[in-house]
């Protein structure tokens, strides 16, 4: 079934991979995005429409949700994507100021990403909220040194990552109608990490693309990445 589907951060990464993809699937795509000629480049590109959006930005995420609603009229299914590395700095250097843009995007923009669109995620048929979070964001992967992820230091933007997958199965438990799900994209080669990542956006848009278009008895309140179930 064909659903319409709204995507933060959507011109470029991952991002941009997911909408190509969904659209490529018949799904209509909503390209949202902070720079408005990438937004409307990508979603000439891939055949969807482009809507400004600014996560951080109280005005610009309540227009983006009124565009929806005079255009399309509700979303089957929101993706919170949008996010951002923060500064490359040691430990000691952080400073107050770091830690508010990392947590107002990554996590405090889901939350106004939410707010303002739950009304059209209700207006459609089975909603789904996806949420980008990470393996740095989990306590179990950060701690086992097979893992890729127990080798980075980068305080902020795990921590951003954890209260991602926390807020998204609180949601999860306060929003029973609406499935919110959580998504490790895996270390995926993206303007986030220089490309340095071994995974394609391909592979890394993968669990991305199956919570978008999975059944609605799949289940709500998940941490998974491309190969199943995450511990956190």
């Amino acid at each position: 079934m064909s659903k319409i589907v709204f995507i933060t951060g959507a011109n470029k990464g991952l991002g941009f991979e997911a909408a190509r993809r969904l659209a490529q699937l018949g799904h209509t795509v909503l390209v949202g995005a902070r720079d408005a000629d990438r937004g409307r480049k990508a979603a000439a590109e891939i055949g969807g429409r482009f809507v400004a959006v600014d996560v951080t930005d109280d005005a610009s995420v309540a227009a983006a949700a009124a565009d929806v609603a005079a255009h399309e009229g509700h979303v089957g299914v929101l993706i919170n994507n949008a996010g951002i590395a923060g500064p490359h700095a040691p430990a000691a250097e952080l400073t107050g100021a770091d830690a508010t843009l990392v947590l107002d995007t990554n996590v405090v923009g889901i939350v106004r990403m939410t707010a303002a669109f739950l009304p059209l995620l209700r207006d459609g048929a089975d909603p789904a909220v996806v949420n980008v979070t990470s393996g740095l964001g989990s306590q179990a992967l950060t701690h086992d040194p097979a893992r890729i992820e127990s080798q980075v230091v980068a305080p902020l933007y795990t921590a951003s990552k954890a209260a991602v997958t926390m807020l998204t199965t609180q949601y999860a438990k306060a929003f029973p109608d609406i499935r919110f799900n959580a998504v490790d994209p895996g270390y995926t080669a993206t303007d986030l990490n220089a490309n340095s990542g071994p995974q394609t956006v391909t592979e890394g848009t993968d669990a991305i693309v199956a919570l978008a278009t999975e059944d609605a008895a799949a289940g709500t309140g998940r941490y998974v990445d491309r190969f199943g179930p995450l511990p956190w």
